[in-house]
């Protein structure tokens, strides 16, 4: 799955591990989520999307498994 969180944290200024906290989970989790190694729980993304006044759909893009 895509997403835009690299962005959306470096557009904060937050390194992986203060995004981490702030929605309570490690760094490395933060990591496999950017670089797609991992989908979000939807209760993580539900947090994600809190955080930065995005709906959901704004910050993950599902399509790319269609085209896989």
């Amino acid at each position: 799955m895509d997403n835009r969180l690299r962005v959306l944290r470096a557009e904060r200024g937050w390194s992986q591990a203060e995004l981490g906290g702030r929605i309570g989970v490690s760094r490395q989790a933060v990591n496999a989520i950017e670089t797609g190694k991992h989908d979000p729980s939807l209760p993580l993304a539900f947090r994600l999307a809190r955080l930065f006044e995005l709906p959901i759909e704004e910050i993950f893009d599902d399509r790319a498994a269609d085209r896989g």
